[in-house]
């Protein structure tokens, strides 16, 4: 039977609902009163190194999580890595993990939109298809995997796209990397392999900007006065923005502040196409750097694992063109 690490962090995984039907955080995360049930499929280790509802973790929990998995995938403790989280910022976690984690060993990120005494909890669930899907033998060196309702999506395109629907995590443009069905875990296909980069600096400022009709230059300006670190864009459609923001975006460009164009639309890639004032094309030309499928919350972590790791323009040009 295989070993895996199961680390705990909170989120609605590990909370209950009570009798004004509001969700509280517990001491004690009630997947781990399942042990009978848990025992079927490995032989588990739970830790608790965090307790946060998913909007309090922040970059430095993160780092603390991937070193947590590296020593033990060092020391050849554990067959694979469980992960519960809570979903609002799950999918960061588990593509900033992605990015610079070290380790062939299976890491599997899940939690539950519904806690876990509320109907049709589905934690105990997904926990049971996370443990399943780390310890398969086929489940190495394909990078962090989120699972979820029967389903395994890469860490670089799974997105959540529902407020509390149970099916929330999907991976738009790719679908799942694979399945579970009562009897196997199924893979389709296999993620692209990318350089690990070590450095990640939690205090980089790299703020998210979103694109709308007739967009001012203001809150470009006043970034490019804040010293921030770098700067993603969600843009309109393809990539484009308004003319009026071209004077906040050259503000940003002139004082060497890297900017980061994503799709402000939920399927997509943006490229230099358009060559009007402020079309892609145009955006390119001025020194912006296209991602390549990112949405903005993963552009940003991308970002600033590239600025914590020094990484030249050059550099960072191909860093987002790479499928990672």
């Amino acid at each position: 039977m295989k070993k895996i690490l199961v680390i705990h962090t909170g989120g609605t995984i590990s909370m209950s609902e009570d009798e004004t039907n509001k969700v509280i955080e517990n001491e004690q995360n009630p997947i781990s009163k399942h042990q009978d049930v848990i025992s079927r499929y490995a032989d588990v280790t739970e830790i608790n190194p965090i307790n946060l509802p998913s909007p309090h973790i922040t970059i430095a929990d993160v780092v603390k999580l991937r070193d947590i998995i590296e020593k033990a995938s060092e020391n050849n403790e554990y067959d694979g890595f469980v992960i519960t989280h809570g979903t609002d910022t799950l999918e960061e976690t588990a593509y900033l993990l992605d990015l610079t984690t070290k380790t062939e060993k299976p890491v599997v990120i899940t939690g539950a939109m519904r806690s876990s005494n509320e109907i049709g909890s589905d934690g105990l669930y997904n926990f049971i298809s996370a443990l399943r899907v780390a310890a398969d033998n086929d489940s190495s060196d394909k990078g962090v995997m989120v699972v979820f309702n029967d389903e395994i999506h890469t860490a670089r395109n799974v997105t959540k796209t529902h407020t509390s629907n149970t099916n929330t995590f999907q991976s738009p443009n790719h679908g799942p990397l694979g399945v579970l069905t009562k009897t196997s875990v199924q893979f389709h296909h296999r993620p692209y392999g990318h350089e690990i980069v070590h450095q990640v600096d939690s205090e980089l400022y790299v703020p998210i900007v979103k694109a709308y009709m007739d967009m001012k230059s203001d809150v470009l300006k006043f970034y490019s006065e804040q010293n921030v670190d770098g700067i993603v864009i969600e843009a309109l459609g393809q990539g484009n923005l308004p003319p009026r923001a071209l004077e906040g975006l050259m503000s940003c460009l002139n004082k060497g502040i890297p900017v980061i164009l994503v799709s402000r639309s939920f399927n997509g890639i943006v490229g230099p196409i358009y060559a009007y004032e402020g079309g892609g094309y145009n955006l390119e030309q001025r020194g912006v750097i296209f991602s390549n499928g990112l949405n903005g919350q993963k552009a940003r972590l991308k970002l600033l694992v590239a600025i914590s790791n020094h990484l030249n323009k050059n550099q960072l040009k191909s860093y987002f063109d790479a499928q990672v």
